[in-house]
């Protein structure tokens, strides 16, 4: 008898306890509560305007005016003009990320040509400098690329590997992802070189 009233207590406090806890209130946009005794009753005949926030249109991201707003005092409904297209910028508009390219170095005269085709990276800090990285017949050259000063999409680049073989570089961006220019190795190896894309 003294379990089966345990038990009886123990299963009503449970019950109590997760009915207690959570209570949920319905909200409006603008993070007011929302009370239906509160809201007037409206003819079936009347249109109301309901804010909504959609996908990519003309309002997207745009802020829902307040409750008052959107009540008023029974005059004219407020009205949702979109605003104007903006103009897409080319221009960053806070520090970005570095972007990590691929660069093709295609031969360009006879020295080239006995190796063929180069590939290496190039990693652009989107500060105006870079660094960059091929491998040429087993040897690791590594440097760094700086704009020129006055050319914010001209610049110079310069790497060296172990073995002592180095070569200058110059390229053109058209964006901070794509690019081409020309690079000479040490040895008289010329070639045209493609960054991006």
């Amino acid at each position: 008898m003294f379990n089966a009233s345990r038990r009886m207590l123990v299963l009503s406090s449970i019950a109590a306890g997760s009915l207690g806890g959570c209570v949920m209130v319905p909200v409006a946009s603008d993070g007011s509560p929302v009370y239906p005794w509160a809201t007037p009753a409206y003819p079936a005949a009347v249109a109301i305007p309901v804010p909504s926030v959609q996908g990519p249109g003309p309002n997207f991201l745009q802020p829902v005016p307040g409750r008052s707003a959107r009540q008023g005092n029974g005059s004219q409904a407020p009205t949702y003009a979109p605003s104007a297209p903006s103009t897409p910028s080319f221009e960053p508009s806070g520090p970005a990320a570095p972007a990590s390219l691929q660069a093709r170095l295609y031969p360009s005269n006879e020295v080239a040509t006995e190796t063929g085709m180069l590939s290496g990276t190039v990693t652009n800090m989107m500060t105006g400098k870079g660094f960059f990285q091929l491998n040429y017949r087993g040897e690791i050259l590594s440097g760094e690329a700086t704009r020129v000063p006055g050319d914010e999409r001209r610049g110079l680049a310069n790497a060296y590997g172990q073995r002592g073989t180095f070569m200058t570089c110059d390229y053109r961006m058209t964006t901070p992802y794509l690019g081409t220019g020309t690079c000479s190795l040490s040895n008289g190896a010329q070639y045209q070189v493609h960054i991006g894309g």
